[in-house]
Order: structure tokens, then C-alpha cells, then sequence
């Protein structure tokens, strides 16, 4: 997630429109962004206003709403038909500074039955300041233990952490470390997490199946984003670029999608950003040449917006506080279309999420909204 603003009005938004799987061999389509029409068609309902810093939030089968205070470490709930909001867990030692803090939250795949909260975060512990992930036990809504299941360290620079976690359909835990500001930690294939999207057991151990430990992919940036397909169980990931290239990737086992000390804005994109390390390398099916902050994403799967959404990648950015749509190709490999703007948001766009009902929400700086057609 980054906090700069880039001019995406007059930026030229470049489509992947098809791709010849690992190396190059894509053709590129060059479209202008589609504006908002003239009669809104979708709008932002408040779910809760007035919240402090809700970065990370997800559902539990029962529609309840758990969301993290990004600065402070609360683990808190929230019911969205009454507004009720109630902490259940105070995490110690959190650094919210630049983009750390309480960054990711999931719940356990077999919840309630499972009473078990996963949390990504930065915070110090024994002395050492750590990208964690923990595991809070909750019983009669009362966080009761905190164990640290992974630890790694967190950069002294207070960027790019990374910070999405979700459960997959696999039922394992996938987590995103950014790369701590420095390009060549994505292509580190040693024990540094860093730039890679992790792919663990409930307790925190590499999942069978890993091709790397713990790491399922490589050569990332920065990510605050990604969804499983509902139809197809594969995994997207939204991925900020530096002044240029933010990406929008479909994440495969053992990928190396090319960020590294080679990086460059110098040259045609994407490919000066996805140019380090062993090859074959894997190109974005989407991206921006000018940055936008890309954040939060999630499918639209019988969303309530309407046939012209339905199956689509809905995402959000920070930089211009906007809702996109983007349709999928016929085998849901790539993309049909150029990304769309669906709405201008209240406020800049952090995560994006699904209901059980499918309904698509999203959170801000000081809110969370859903999404609903006008």
C-alpha cells in the first residue's frame, strides 16, 4: 500500500490481454480508463463510520464482521445489521508507523467449531521488531492467548510489509511479506520471507506441496491484496508498483514474478519491473504504468451489482479512493477488458472483502462500506 498520490486520470492503463503462461510471448492491449458514467450506478453504504484505522477486516460464517485498528493491534467485531462494535483481543507491542501495524486478519476454516483468529503483524517482541503471524484463541467473544506462529524481521525501514492473509480453498494459510524496501529481498530464496506470498498449516509450519519451505511465490513488491476465484479456487494478486507498473498477477506455485534489484521505470513496461532472477518469469495479466496504490481485492460472485459485474475482480487503490471492475476471460485465465471504474469511495480504498451472503465491503481510514447498486 503506498500513501503518494499518482495522477491516474491521465494515466494510461495497459491490459494483458492474453499470455503465453511462464517467460513472455503476451501481446499488449492499450486502452484509456473507462469513466464513470454520467448517472451513478453503484454507491457506498456506511456500514460503521467513526472506526480507527479498520486496514484489515473479514466475515464470519454468521455475517459478524472482525476487523483490526491497524495503528493500535485491537482485534475487535462488529455486527453489521445493529453496529454493535466490541474489543476482543489487545495485541502488545504493535509498530503502526509508515505501513506497519495489524495488517491481516483470518479466521479459522472450520470457525466457530475452531475458535482460532490468524493476525498478521508488525510488533516488537523480546526486543526485536517482527513481521509476525498469530494466532488468537476466542472464547464467549474474549480473546484468551496470543501464539506467535511465524516470525520474521521487519525492516528498519517502515514500508512494505506486505499484510494480506486469507485461508484458501485448500484450507491453507496464504500470507503476504512485502519486501521491507529493498528489491533484492523478493529473489532471496534462502530463510528470507521477504517479497513472497507463504503458504502454511494452521500451526504456522510450511504446508506439503511448498516448493520453497514456507514460500509458494517470489518476486513481489508489495501486496495489501489478493482473492481466490470462487470458480475456479485460483489465486489473484493486486501488487504496488515504485513510480510506475502497479500489477494485478495470477499467482501460481513456484512463480517468480520478477521483482528485484533489476528493477527499472526506465524502460517498456512491465517489463523493467519484472526482470530479476531466474527465469522463466511471470508477467502481470494486468497493470498500470502509473501507480495508483493498488489494494484490496475480491470477486464478485453473485455480488447484488448486477449481470455487467457478476464474475468479476472488483478492486480498490488508496491514491484515488476508487472501486474497479475488471471482467475475466472466457477460461479465467486473464482479462477480457481494461479495469473500469465502478465508484469514487468516501476515502481511500485499503481491503476489500465478501460477505457470506456475497455482497461485496470494503474498508477505509475511519469506515467500512458496502457496496451496493444505486
Amino acid at each position: 500500500m503506498k500513501a503518494r498520490v499518482s495522477p491516474l486520470l491521465t494515466a494510461v492503463v495497459i491490459l494483458i490481454a492474453s499470455i503465453a503462461g511462464l517467460g513472455g510471448g503476451a501481446r499488449d492491449a492499450i486502452a484509456a480508463p473507462t469513466p464513470l458514467p454520467s448517472r451513478a450506478i453503484f454507491k457506498a453504504v456506511a456500514v460503521k463510520t467513526g472506526l480507527n484505522g479498520p486496514s484489515a477486516f473479514t466475515f464470519a460464517p454468521n455475517g459478524t464482521i472482525w476487523y483490526l485498528e491497524r495503528g493500535t493491534g485491537e482485534l475487535r467485531t462488529l455486527n453489521p445489521g445493529t453496529g454493535r462494535d466490541r474489543l476482543v483481543f489487545d495485541i502488545a507491542g504493535v509498530s503502526g508507523s509508515g505501513e506497519r501495524g495489524a495488517l491481516g486478519v483470518a479466521l479459522h476454516p472450520r470457525w466457530p467449531a475452531k475458535p482460532l483468529v490468524y493476525v498478521y503483524v508488525t510488533r516488537t517482541h523480546n526486543g526485536h521488531l517482527q513481521n509476525q503471524v498469530v494466532r488468537i484463541t476466542v472464547n464467549n467473544g474474549v480473546g484468551r492467548g496470543l501464539r506467535i506462529l511465524l516470525a520474521t524481521p521487519a525492516s528498519s525501514n517502515p514500508y512494505h510489509n506486505g499484510g494480506r492473509i486469507a485461508f484458501g480453498p485448500d484450507g491453507k494459510l496464504y500470507v503476504m511479506i512485502g519486501e521491507g524496501h529493498n528489491p533484492s529481498n523478493a529473489q532471496d530464496l534462502s530463510s528470507n520471507l521477504r517479497g513472497k506470498i507463504l503458504r502454511l498449516d494452521t500451526d504456522g509450519t510450511a504446508a506439503a506441496g511448498n516448493p520453497y519451505g514456507r514460500i509458494w511465490s517470489f518476486g513481489h513488491r508489495n501486496s495489501f491484496g489478493f482473492a481466490f476465484d470462487p470458480r475456479t479456487d485460483r489465486l489473484w494478486e493486486s501488487e504496488n508498483g515504485p513510480e510506475c507498473t502497479d500489477e494485478i498477477n495470477r499467482i501460481v506455485k513456484g512463480g517468480n514474478f520478477g521483482w528485484g534489484p533489476k528493477e527499472t521505470c526506465a524502460t517498456t513496461k512491465p517489463q523493467g519491473t519484472n526482470n530479476s532472477g531466474p527465469s522463466p518469469r511471470l508477467s502481470p495479466k494486468a497493470f498500470f504504468a502509473s501507480t495508483i496504490g493498488i489494494t484490496g481485492a475480491a470477486f464478485c460472485n453473485g455480488c447484488g451489482l448486477g449481470t455487467g459485474v457478476n464474475g468479476d475482480l472488483v478492486f480498490g487503490d488508496v491514491n484515488t479512493g476508487s472501486i474497479r471492475a475488471v471482467s475475466m476471460n472466457a477460461t479465467r485465465t486473464g482479462f477480457a477488458s481494461s479495469p473500469r471504474v465502478l465508484l469514487t469511495a468516501p476515502s481511500s480504498v485499503h481491503s476489500v472483502e465478501v460477505s457470506p451472503d456475497g455482497r461485496i465491503y470494503f474498508s477505509g481510514p475511519s469506515a467500512i462500506y458496502r457496496l451496493v447498486a444505486a
